[in-house]
């Protein structure tokens, strides 16, 4: 069986926080897989997931940050730019994690956000039963918000598992 069919697309997990932030949503998907490190945090999981980002998804944002500077959007970075030698546990919400910031901090639950002009993403990853769930709701602002949802979208949900499976193969 290969990494990437252990990734399944599922609905958001109920007992999450991200799922009561769905209201008013332009965009919201998840997907699962069994955890590698139970017993680590789910900051600790983050970490070490985005830490697995693949040189190709650093490509993809490098190109995305080129991109979007032509309509006066954020630069974000790369997925796996984390601040050297900060132990996991030093994080606070407010904290820079990559390319997002922390907003909400639980051992079962770690909320990323990033708000710019065109929408608000929202980023979760969730660890109950053995499982991990990253998940991501986004509230379009104007019109441009829905433009580059039109292009990002559908380009997340074949990226997003495919970034999981080599990522979580690694841990």
């Amino acid at each position: 069986m290969s990494a990437r069919s252990t990734i399944s697309a599922c609905a958001l997990p109920a007992a999450s926080r991200i799922a009561q932030r769905t209201a008013g949503a332009d965009f919201a998907d998840s997907y699962s897989f069994a955890d590698p490190q139970p017993e680590t945090s789910a900051l600790q999981s983050y970490l070490a997931l985005t830490a697995q980002t693949p040189a190709w998804m650093n490509a993809l944002m490098s190109l995305r940050n080129q991109v979007v500077r032509w309509v006066g959007l954020k630069h974000l970075g790369q997925l796996k730019t984390l601040r050297p030698g900060k132990a996991w546990q030093d994080y606070r919400p407010g904290d820079r994690v990559g390319i997002f910031s922390l907003s909400d901090l639980h051992a079962d639950e770690v909320i990323l956000y990033d708000d710019d002009k065109h929408l608000r993403v929202q980023v979760s990853l969730y660890k109950a039963e053995g499982r991990i769930w990253l998940s991501t709701v986004v509230h379009e602002h104007q019109i441009l918000g829905r433009v580059y949802m039109s292009v990002v979208g559908p380009v997340h949900k074949l990226i997003v598992p495919l970034m999981l499976a080599q990522a979580s193969a690694k841990l």
